[in-house]
């Protein structure tokens, strides 16, 4: 039975790729928010990447003002960096999402390492200073759980489970793979009320698997970008989420487009 209720984060960050690929001044942004909320969406996702490739730090001002009054939530994706830090302690999300940053890759490719000690050191400090700020923090992490522990311990209040190898498995229809993503991915979620920690889900997510996703205890929310612009070339970005948001409730109708079969995040 599908669950009866979701939480749906919808990542407009390629919506800003558009606009930086010829320097305009569309598509905006916050309208693109307001599209997505009308169709269903809990909350806005936007990554402030570092070279500020797409999301800038005018869309974070902007976002926060225009949805000043709604009860639809920030999230922001940040690195682990003072800078970011400072921007999310002057912004005041709702919640921080820290998640690790290269500047050759094309998209976030994993999860947080949290192997490095003097790396871990500044995740605590960065979950200190957002916590007595009230702002959720979530860790983005490999579904393992031995990272969701540590990011406990660290000072994480949330985690956010990486489902890029799950959903490549999903859409090759790599039967071995996917059984070790699954697997990986049901451990992981059974440590999340051990630890009293909140799990959320993303990247990759189609809409293929949404349902599947979306049949899942211990997920509060899932956070989905890619996929859901794609398919609102052929519908727009109201009719997208709203897509979406049906698919994790367990309709699996297959969108219009590309997105049916090559979803990403």
């Amino acid at each position: 039975m599908a669950a009866t209720t979701v939480r749906l984060g919808v990542n407009i960050d390629h919506v800003a790729t558009l606009r930086q690929l010829r320097d305009t001044p569309y598509p905006d942004v916050l309208a693109a928010a307001r599209e997505c909320i009308a169709g269903g969406a809990d909350q806005i996702t936007i990554h402030l990447r570092e070279d500020r490739r797409h999301i800038n730090d005018g869309d974070v001002a902007a976002l926060k003002a225009g949805l000043k009054g709604t009860s639809v939530d920030i999230n922001l994706e940040m690195a682990a960096t003072e800078e970011m830090l400072a921007i999310a302690l002057k912004t005041r999300p709702h919640s921080i999402c820290v998640v690790p940053e290269k500047r050759e890759e094309r998209t976030t490719e994993g999860g947080l390492d949290l192997s490095n000690s003097k790396r871990n050191e500044l995740l605590a400090h960065i979950a200190s200073e957002a916590r007595k700020a009230g702002i959720v923090v979530s860790f983005f992490i490999e579904p393992d759980a031995r990272d969701m522990e540590i990011s406990k311990k660290l000072g994480a209040t949330a985690v956010e489970l990486h489902t890029g190898a799950l959903c490549i498995a999903h859409q090759k229809n790599q039967a071995s793979a996917l059984e070790v993503e699954w697997k990986r991915l049901h451990g992981a979620l059974g440590a999340g009320p051990m630890l009293n920690l909140m799990v959320n889900a993303g990247h990759g997510i189609d809409y293929r698997i949404a349902p599947e996703l979306g049949r899942l205890k211990g997920i509060v929310e899932y956070n989905i970008g890619h996929a859901i612009v794609c398919e609102a070339v052929f519908c727009g970005l109201r009719e997208a989420t709203r897509k979406m948001k049906a698919a994790l409730l367990g309709d699996s109708a297959a969108p219009s487009g590309a997105a049916a079969h090559k979803g990403a995040t």
